[in-house]
């Protein structure tokens, strides 16, 4: 009898697995902190022996080789991946058991990266369950543009054959368990990813590329690719060479003369407390990535790499979550860190900095100034405010000079309100009148300020 626990990663929109028998186990994809996986297996009573990657990762820093250190488990990783660390090289076909009756077989599913390997779970023999990383997502694929420009077509076209060949080999009733697809940007396109309950017989009936001829899924697959994040361009190496172990202690504290310092410096003052507290009172200079859903990935985005970065929190325990967040996207060590609120952080004779906040509804009422989309280009594409200027939030510190400075008030706005935050927090640090808007844009169809793209 086996079973399969999720790990679940929604800061990343990632997942990984646990996936064994009554007393031992496999961990597929593991996130970078090792604790969480131990201890899973630690409440279920069974012995990690195996942890496996399905490729080296392009957007998180994955914690495999530290986990099958710290369990003594061996180390999967598919024998193409050029890494600089022991392991055991693993080929289309090879098998592993896992204890009685349980089996992992490895599937070459190039697409994703050129050495892609999904895992068959075999139960007494009949397969139970793919782990396919980034190659069958829900709804869609793994995007096939992170290795080399080059390679993109060719890999299109390896995840498209790589798809059909998991649909042909497995059983409908196969559950299918991808890495990504939950909000990674490494997804193709938008996945469905919901639960992330789904199988091989649904996907055949509903999946991009098992629906499609495979020149329409690739001229489709490339046409929708967007921006890649900057700081996936770290995160290939580091996985390659071999991450260093996790270190979790906490921050130095700073004191409010440091704080400034550090600003004076140049250097990334970073607010976590969420967008309402932040745009009501902060240290004029910070930057607010509110800690939730996707920050860590939104803040890798823009960081210069190297940077050194200080943590401003509410909480102990709000400081803590994040540091886990940034661990996973290498943003190891905050330079330095404190809690509390502005009254903590400002020296004494300055005073909080503040921006107003709106609805789309008073974007629609407005009498003058300029509306900014900072949300992607497919985002856009699809439907947008006429006459308003888009720059893609992880472009507009680059672009500020596009914006006015003479004191013209800019609107901001995303789909949802947490990038706008972000953005507005930027223009707010570079001296430029903001109005951060905070709303859902189907408010701003309601306010009659949308126009769909042209049809071609």
């Amino acid at each position: 009898m086996h079973f399969v626990e999720v790990i679940d990663v929604p800061g990343l929109g990632n997942r990984g697995y646990l996936a064994g028998g009554a007393d031992t186990a496999v961990v597929i994809d593991p996130p970078r902190e090792p604790d969480r996986v131990i201890a899973a297996a630690a409440r279920r009573g069974v012995r990690i022996t195996h942890v496996a990657e399905t490729h080296v990762h392009n957007d998180y820093v994955s914690g495999g080789l530290e986990l099958a250190r710290l369990t003594g488990a061996t180390y999967l990783v598919p024998a193409e991946a050029r890494v600089g660390y022991a392991r055991v090289p693993v080929a289309d076909g090879d098998r592993v058991a896992l204890g009685t009756g349980l089996e992992l077989r490895a599937l070459a599913t190039p697409g994703h990266t050129p050495h892609h390997t999904s895992y068959v779970l075999a139960d007494g023999g009949a397969d139970v369950a793919v782990f396919t990383g980034g190659s069958l997502l829900i709804g869609t694929v793994g995007r096939p543009d992170l290795v080399e420009p080059r390679l993109t077509r060719h890999l299109a076209r390896a995840q498209y054959d790589s798809a059909h060949r998991l649909a042909a080999e497995l059983a409908d009733d196969t559950r299918v368990l991808p890495t990504h697809g939950f909000g990674s940007l490494c997804a193709a396109t938008p996945s469905g990813g919901g639960t992330g309950a789904t199988t091989i017989g649904q996907e055949r009936r509903t999946n991009a590329a098992l629906v499609t001829d495979a020149d329409t899924f690739v001229a489709e697959l490339l046409a929708g690719l967007d921006d890649i994040p900057a700081y996936y361009a770290h995160m290939g190496p580091v996985n390659a060479e071999g991450p260093a172990p996790v270190d979790l202690t906490p921050p130095r504290r700073a004191d409010a003369g440091e704080i400034t310092a550090r600003l004076a410096a140049g250097e990334w003052v970073v607010d976590l407390r969420n967008r309402v507290a932040f745009a009501r009172g902060h240290v004029t200079g910070t930057l607010n990535f509110e800690s939730a859903g996707q920050f860590a990935v939104q803040l890798a985005w823009l960081l210069p790499r190297g940077r050194p970065v200080t943590l401003l929190a509410e909480s102990a325990e709000q400081l803590a979550a994040a540091q886990r967040e940034l661990a996973r996207v290498g943003i190891d060590r905050p330079a330095a860190a404190a809690t509390g609120g502005p009254g903590d952080w400002l020296v004494p004779g300055e005073t909080p900095r503040s921006f107003p906040r709106a609805t789309f509804a008073d974007l629609a009422g407005r009498a003058d100034g300029v509306v900014l989309d900072v949300r992607r280009d497919r985002e856009r594409a699809a439907e947008h405010i006429p006459g308003s200027l888009h720059i893609p939030l992880h472009k507009l510190r680059e672009r500020l000079a596009e914006l006015p400075a003479d004191g013209t008030v800019v609107w901001v706005h995303c789909a949802g309100g947490a990038r706008a935050a972000i953005a507005a927090s930027v223009l707010d640090a570079a001296g430029i009148a903001v109005v951060a808007v905070d709303d859902g844009f189907d408010a701003a169809r309601a306010a009659g300020l949308t126009a769909a793209a042209a049809l071609p």
